[in-house]
């Protein structure tokens, strides 16, 4: 066999288009600089965007926790990145398992930004607490931030 060199992540296609007429007014985090990327998750209208300081350039629907298993609100930072990673539930109590869980991005505690091929309700709350995202704009989000980008989460 071959040794193989590992890939170079390049960019990927913006998967959804955000035009400033329909963005509501986000105020930039305390402590983010007017260039710095960063992620505001909108728990109330189950979005989350990525910004480039004040510009918004990703948009899409999210599914976090249910009413039982709310997702943390306030401001944290993105600590451990794994491209994917077995979900077992079962090692707090939780009646789920999720091998391969794609381009997972924790950013407090075992709350994590992440890739989901397990539903397609994106829009309506239905998570342990994660916040789940289409496949591919998780990845989008993975190849986009890095160890320490500001993650926002909010009603």
């Amino acid at each position: 066999p071959t040794a193989t060199n590992t890939p170079t992540p390049t960019a990927t296609p913006i998967p959804t288009f955000v035009s400033p007429l329909n963005q509501k007014p986000t105020t930039r985090p305390l402590g983010v600089g007017p260039n710095e990327r960063w992620v505001d998750v909108d728990l109330s209208s189950q979005t989350l965007t990525a910004y480039e300081g004040n510009n918004a350039v990703m948009t899409t629907l999210i599914s976090s926790g249910t009413w039982d298993h709310p997702t943390v609100t306030g401001q944290f930072r993105i600590w451990l990145r794994y491209e994917s990673q077995t979900m077992d539930g079962r090692l707090l109590g939780y009646d789920y398992y999720l091998p391969n869980v794609p381009y997972v991005m924790y950013f407090y505690q075992d709350y994590a930004l992440h890739g989901t091929y397990w539903h397609n309700n994106f829009g309506t709350p239905m998570s342990h607490g994660c916040v789940n995202m289409r496949t591919e704009d998780a990845r989008w989000l993975f190849y986009w931030t890095d160890l320490g980008t500001v993650v926002n989460v909010h009603q």
